[in-house]
């Protein structure tokens, strides 16, 4: 059954996909760690979070295998057991192979797809919009979070495509979206089919422009641990601002480390995983292991950066640790 844009409430943690050691080897094959990504998922549901998505960019989704894919989709959706939606990405180079994956995911039990456009060639609206358009017709029943990354596929997800693809596709009902300039637009044009949600270091400016259809938030931080974000969240949804405020400066504190870089579109575009993934490991609450190549290749600096990052974080989480979920 589809999920409504309103069913969306709360923190969802995005993931990596564990790896194991010497999966930053050219030859590394079976790179998932299965045991590590099972108990990420339970801590994270015990901690708080309301949902999940997976296989996204932090989840190194081009770089797994179609064995790994299958794996570790298994594993996330049979230690999920239906606790929490669950959308699992399925983005590839091309439709054929995205229909594959939704397939796979659909008959495994997720809740939905976190879906991104195909990233060889940059796509034009109408090209966008038929692209969803026949992942609806293939999957109906399917619940679509569109992935609505500008940086990543090169694509100006405005409002022009969000009030074409509501009408082609219905079972589009949410993205992964954290553009606060075009929000009211964006929100204008879907007419109230899609929930917009941002991640958790933008989630307070959504609410000051749109509190009532701000009721949750993405958070990649969340694998370092999730109850500052379930707490921010908690906070906004009991409009509690001047807790929010407080809980957003501890977050903004525990990212100045990479702020330079996440501002700097052409450098955060090269070093995106290899940020997460280095912080998520040193903040200790999930062990994301080594990276994937291409991607292993990181500036010391930039390491660095993040793993101050990750001990930040690890400070904040300390401070929320009484916080439990809604």
């Amino acid at each position: 059954m589809l999920m409504k844009p309103t069913d969306l409430r709360g923190m969802y943690a995005i993931i990596a996909t564990p790896a194991k050691e010497g999966a930053d080897r050219w030859d590394a094959v079976d790179t998932v760690d299965l045991d590590e990504t099972a108990r990420l998922v339970n801590n994270l549901i015990r901690d708080g979070a309301t949902g999940l998505i997976t296989l996204g960019t932090t989840g190194e989704c081009a770089t797994l295998t179609r064995e790994e894919y299958e794996a570790y989709v298994e594993c996330v959706l049979a230690t999920v057991n239906k606790r929490v939606p669950t959308f699992v990405g399925a983005t590839a180079l091309g439709l054929h192979e995205v229909i594959w994956r939704l397939r796979f995911v659909r008959d495994h039990g997720a809740d939905g797809t976190l879906l991104g456009l195909p990233m060889w060639q940059p796509l034009t609206i109408d090209m966008a919009v038929e692209y969803y358009a026949n992942v609806a017709e293939a999957f109906p029943d399917l619940s679509v979070m569109v992935y609505a990354n500008s940086r990543a596929f090169r694509f100006d997800y405005s409002p022009e495509f969000w009030g074409r693809v509501i009408d082609r596709a219905p079972n589009v009902m949410a993205a992964k979206f954290s553009n606060a300039n075009t929000l009211l637009d964006c929100l204008a044009a879907a007419r109230g089919r899609v929930h917009f949600l941002p991640n958790e270091g933008a989630v307070l400016r959504f609410a000051e422009l749109s509190p009532d259809t701000t009721a949750a938030c993405w958070a990649t931080a969340a694998s370092m641990g999730p109850r500052p974000a379930v707490a921010l969240m908690e906070a906004i949804l009991a409009r509690d601002w001047e807790r929010a405020k407080t809980i957003n400066a501890d977050v903004k504190w525990a990212s100045e480390p990479i702020e330079h870089i996440v501002r700097n579109a052409e450098v955060f575009a090269s070093y995106n995983i290899q940020i997460e993934k280095i912080r998520f490991n040193a903040a200790g609450y999930s062990k994301a292991g080594p990276i994937r190549p291409p991607y292993h290749v990181v500036p010391e600096e930039y390491a660095e950066a993040a793993r101050e990052c990750g001990r930040r974080w690890a400070q904040v989480a300390q401070k929320y640790a009484t916080v439990t979920a809604s």
